[in-house]
C-alpha cells in the first residue's frame, strides 16, 4: 500500500465509546473527513459505522438508551446461560428501530477496516465491510469472549472482539501506509493496561480455544506497545491524539446517565478543539 495516507483509528471500550461518539458527531457537524481510511475496534467500529453512514446522534442514543436497558447488560442473564452483554438483543432491536443507513455507507469513499479476532488462531483480521456485511462485521468486532458467549461467523472466520488481538491498531495503520493519523482513545492519556490477575480463569473459560485465551492474556502487552508507538512515533508519521480528560468517569459497563452525558460532551469538545487547532 502506498505511504502518505491519512488515517482515523478509533479504540473500543464498550460504554466508554460514548466519548468517541461525541467526537465523531462533532466531525459530522463540521463536515470534517480528511481521511483516506479508518480503522475501528469493537465499540470504535460501531462508532465509525454510524459516522460513515452520516447518522449524527445514532450511537449517542444506542449507548445512552438501548445499551442501558436491562435486556442488554445482565449478569443475572449470564447465570441462566445467556450473555452478560447481549449483542443479539441489541443488534435486533436497533436494526428494527434505528438501522444504519446502508445506502449512505455504500456511497462513502473512505475505506473502512473492522478489526476482529479470529477465534481459532487468536490473530487479528482487518476486514473491509460491504453494505450487506457491515452489521455482521461490527457485531463480530464487539463479541468479547466471556461477556458474549457466541462467535459470529463470516467467510469461515469465527469472530471475537477485535480488542483481544489488536486493541489499538496504530501499528497496523502505519504498516498500511498511514503517515498522518488521528487516534481516538477511550481512556485518558497516561493509561497503561496491566496483566490480568487471574489468567487461569481465562484458560478455563476458553479451554477449547487455547490460542484465543493466549491472545486475551497478552492483550495488555499489545495495547501498551501501541501506546508506546504513539508516544515515540516514527519521524515520518504525524500523530494527533484525541483522549478523554482525566475526569472522564465512564467505565466498560457504566450506565449512569449523568456520567455518560458528561463523557459525550467531552467528546464533542475534544473534537472541536482538534478542529480549531488544525483547520486554520
Amino acid at each position: 500500500m502506498t505511504d502518505n495516507k491519512t488515517a482515523l483509528i478509533v479504540e473500543g471500550g464498550a460504554m466508554r465509546g460514548i466519548f468517541a461518539a461525541g467526537v465523531l458527531d462533532r466531525f459530522l457537524e463540521l463536515e470534517y473527513n480528511p481521511f483516506d481510511f479508518c480503522v475501528g475496534v469493537s465499540a470504535g467500529a460501531t462508532n465509525l459505522a454510524a459516522w460513515l453512514c452520516k447518522q449524527k446522534g445514532r450511537n449517542y442514543k444506542v449507548i445512552k438508551d438501548y445499551s442501558c436497558r436491562p435486556q442488554f447488560i445482565s449478569f443475572r442473564k449470564y447465570l441462566s446461560g445467556g450473555h452478560v452483554i447481549d449483542l443479539d438483543w441489541l443488534w435486533d432491536i436497533t436494526i428494527r428501530e434505528m438501522r444504519l443507513d446502508l445506502g449512505e455507507f455504500k456511497k462513502n469513499k473512505t475505506v473502512f477496516y473492522v478489526v476482529v479476532t479470529n477465534a481459532l488462531d487468536g490473530k487479528a483480521e482487518y476486514l473491509i465491510p460491504e453494505e450487506e456485511t457491515l452489521e455482521l462485521l461490527i457485531k463480530g468486532s464487539c463479541a468479547l469472549p466471556g461477556l458474549y458467549r457466541g462467535f459470529p461467523e463470516y467467510d469461515d472466520i469465527r469472530m471475537a472482539d477485535g480488542g483481544v488481538a489488536d486493541p489499538l491498531p496504530v501499528i497496523r495503520a502505519y504498516e498500511m501506509g498511514a503517515r498522518e493519523m488521528t487516534v481516538i482513545l477511550s481512556r485518558p492519556l497516561g493509561y497503561r493496561k496491566k496483566a490480568g490477575k487471574f489468567p487461569g480463569i481465562t484458560d478455563f473459560m476458553l479451554k477449547e480455544k487455547k490460542e484465543l485465551a493466549r491472545a486475551m492474556k497478552d492483550r495488555w502487552f499489545v495495547y501498551n506497545r501501541s501506546i508506546e508507538f504513539l508516544e515515540t512515533a516514527p519521524a515520518d508519521c504525524r500523530v494527533k491524539i484525541i483522549a478523554p480528560p482525566l475526569n472522564f468517569e465512564v467505565g466498560r459497563l457504566t450506565k449512569d446517565p449523568k456520567k455518560l452525558e458528561a463523557g459525550y460532551q467531552m467528546g464533542l469538545e475534544a473534537a472541536q478543539n482538534l478542529y480549531d487547532l488544525y483547520s486554520k
